[in-house]
């Protein structure tokens, strides 16, 4: 599934706490699309693509990062 910046699903995009300042490195999600994570990163936000995670996949993904 190909989400957009412009995609009005994906309302939202927030910058994970973990990117740094200096504007390298930067991953954003969309809270509120229905069915899943849009994953974007921050700097190619308006020309690049978003990865889709399923909720399933997204919360595993997490609970692996913090064990």
């Amino acid at each position: 599934m190909a989400i957009t910046a412009d995609d009005p699903g994906a309302v939202g995009w927030r910058r994970s706490s973990y990117s740094n300042g200096s504007g390298g490195e930067c991953v954003e999600v969309a809270d509120g699309h229905p069915g899943g994570i849009p994953v974007r990163d921050s700097k190619k936000a308006d020309a690049g693509p978003a990865i889709f995670f399923r909720a399933s996949a997204w919360t595993a993904f997490l609970t692996s990062l913090k064990g």
